[in-house]
């Protein structure tokens, strides 16, 4: 009689995770001599069971043994059981006990070996490793049973090449965990289908060959797609995991559920015989493509569209970047000066895998802080707080480790005394930056706008030039008039105006900005990354203005919004979407990770 043992073993890829037993010799795992397999056995017999478990006693409920649950619904398991010791209670008290049996025929042994393991680009995760160690024994267990079917069943749609597993001393398959880029290669590569899917299987039997081994094949599983599909049916991970190792398993058995309505209800039979045996949670094929097809209108048999992939979760990818610096207004924040809630899961999924999101922005330290707080990433656990490390007022501030100011640098007094007499003279409005504090000449409008709508800290209104001059150090002056008073007049006199003593900086089609020459906040991001020790390369910027465009040259990836200037994505390495289409979400999901 032939007999099943099982083993696990990883990827040799993945030397950190162990062997379930250690192979006689190093490199021979596979290779175990086992005695010749003997004569077919009778339909009725199973040709599985477990090694340990074949001679042992009825398992008790109360307290069960390992594996307890699964065993007792291997088809032909209790039979095979239940012949000997009912023999027993049928013969008379008194009789003369029986002549000895033969001595049974020396068992050969069919080995299960399942190798699990993590595609190597894959960022170490706690939960898919667990899943990991779950799997080598989850898989042969349901090897098991699934092998054990081929014995005693009848199928009219399954591919039959593979039958009498009884003549061969071992069989192995591979689970592969991965992610959906990693799949969607694959698919391409293999199928010619550019897609990303659930799960793919790719048979290694070749029929009618005489080795020992029956080589079932690869099953490469997307634990990115799993997951969302994990959350749409409301089970775990492991639980969707589970059932894709074992619709993996049918499919390099000879089941495919797309040939016909048939061989998707005879496969989803066999599906649900294998996890109700094993007491796995889960839904079988037609449940969970039903399931599906409600709450993903745009996916079709586990095919997950461009516009779900990695729309939840990062946590499958390896960041590619150490630093993104962000810029706030139209690019973090909206047309209404707010940040989405999109965006802003996408900055806290790309921190808790490590990435660093540092602010570089025109506003003021305040203004951010107060912006992010409406999505709780500002704050000591958020991405910008008085102790963390940012770019502001164009870079003319940059604040290092602890949040300690490092580098500031002043506008040209002269220049401001003519912006501020400029602003009296000709009542447009203007706001003077102060470090954390704005000053302007008169109540205005705009000016309140620039603190209601733009976050900005309320401007001191200062009636006299020289009292303001004489109260702070002004580090920009900022204008706020409509966009054709800008491009019309404002712009071309101060552009001659400070030639050479200060410099015109547009962020915003109705704000005009006079800061100190050859400021730019790509300086200010130089500045914060030597203070660091972090290289460019190590570095992502997303940003829309022309005060962004050093920024993004600085940057190994600079990413400019679809709403940016001209200037902007000229210089840019790729074009995302609008700062009204979470731009910084799909540039952070795409370009990342």
């Amino acid at each position: 009689m032939a007999r099943i043992v099982s083993r696990a073993l990883p990827f040799a890829s993945r030397p950190s995770l162990c062997l379930l037993r250690p192979p006689p010799l190093p490199g021979a795992a596979l290779l175990r001599s086992a005695a010749a397999a003997p004569p077919p056995l009778p339909p009725a017999a199973s040709l599985l069971s477990w090694r340990g478990l074949t001679g042992a006693p009825e398992p008790s409920l109360a307290a069960p043994p390992p594996f307890a649950g699964f065993l007792s619904g291997i088809r032909g398991f209790r039979k095979a059981r239940r012949g000997p010791a009912a023999a027993k209670r049928s013969q008379p008290q008194d009789a003369a006990p029986p002549p000895p049996p033969p001595p049974p025929p020396k068992e050969s042994e069919i080995e299960l070996i399942a190798r699990i393991g993590v595609e190597e680009d894959m960022p170490d995760d706690d939960e898919v490793l667990n899943i990991v160690e779950i799997l080598k024994l989850n898989v042969p267990m349901a090897m098991k049973i699934a092998l054990d079917g081929l014995v005693d069943s009848n199928y009219s749609t399954r591919d039959t090449s593979i039958s009498d597993v009884g003549k061969y001393d071992k069989v192995e398959v591979s689970v592969l965990l991965c992610n959906d880029n990693f799949i969607q290669n694959l698919s391409k590569e293999w199928r010619d289908e550019d897609c990303t899917t659930d799960m793919l299987s790719m048979s290694q039997h070749i029929p009618d060959l005489d080795v020992p081994i029956l080589m079932l094949g690869d099953i490469v599983i997307s634990v990115e797609t799993a997951a969302r599909q994990a959350e749409e049916k409301g089970v775990t991970l492991l639980d969707e995991v589970r059932v894709l190792v074992v619709r993996g398993i049918l499919h390099l058995l000879g089941f495919n559920h797309e040939t016909s309505d048939e061989a998707a209800m005879e496969m989803e039979k066999e599906e649900h015989l294998i996890l109700k045996s094993l007491r796995w949670k889960g839904k079988g094929l037609a449940k969970g493509a039903h399931d599906s097809s409600k709450l993903q209108p745009d996916s079709l048999d586990g095919q997950v569209t461009d516009s779900q992939k990695r729309a939840v979760t990062l946590r499958f990818y390896r960041p590619k970047f150490k630093y993104i610096f962000c810029d706030m207004d139209g690019t973090l924040l909206n047309s209404k000066s707010q940040i989405t809630a999109r965006n802003a899961e996408a900055l806290r999924e790309a921190r808790s895998r490590g990435v660093n999101i540092v602010i570089a922005t025109g506003k003021a330290r305040p203004a951010v802080i107060d912006a992010l707080s409406t999505a709780d990433l500002s704050g000591k656990t958020g991405i910008v707080s008085e102790s963390s490390p940012g770019v502001f007022l164009q870079g003319l501030l940059v604040y290092g480790s602890e949040g300690r100011q490092i580098y500031k640098r002043n506008l040209d007094q002269e220049v401001c005394r003519e912006a501020l007499l400029y602003s009296l003279e000709h009542k447009i409005p203007l706001v003077a930056f102060s470090q954390d504090h704005c000053y302007s000449m008169f109540d205005h409008p705009l000016v309140d706008s620039l603190h209601y709508i733009y976050h900005e800290p309320k401007a001191k209104i200062v009636p006299s030039v020289d009292q303001l001059l004489g109260t702070a150090e002004i580090q920009k002056v900022l204008f706020l008039e409509t966009p054709e008073g800008i491009l019309s007049a404002l712009r071309p006199y101060w552009a001659k105006a400070i030639e050479g003593r200060a410099h015109v900086v547009q962020a915003q089609p109705d704000m005009l900005e006079l800061v100190p020459p050859a400021t730019s906040k790509g300086n200010g991001v130089q500045i914060l990354l030597n203070h660091l020790s972090i290289s460019p390369d190590e570095v992502m910027a997303i940003g829309d203005g022309e005060n962004d465009i050093e920024m993004l040259q600085l940057a190994s990836l600079g990413v400019a919004l679809a709403n940016g200037s001209e200037k902007t994505k000229a210089v840019a390495n790729v074009i995302g979407a609008t700062n009204d289409e979470d731009g910084v979400a799909q540039a952070i999901y795409e370009y990342a990770f």
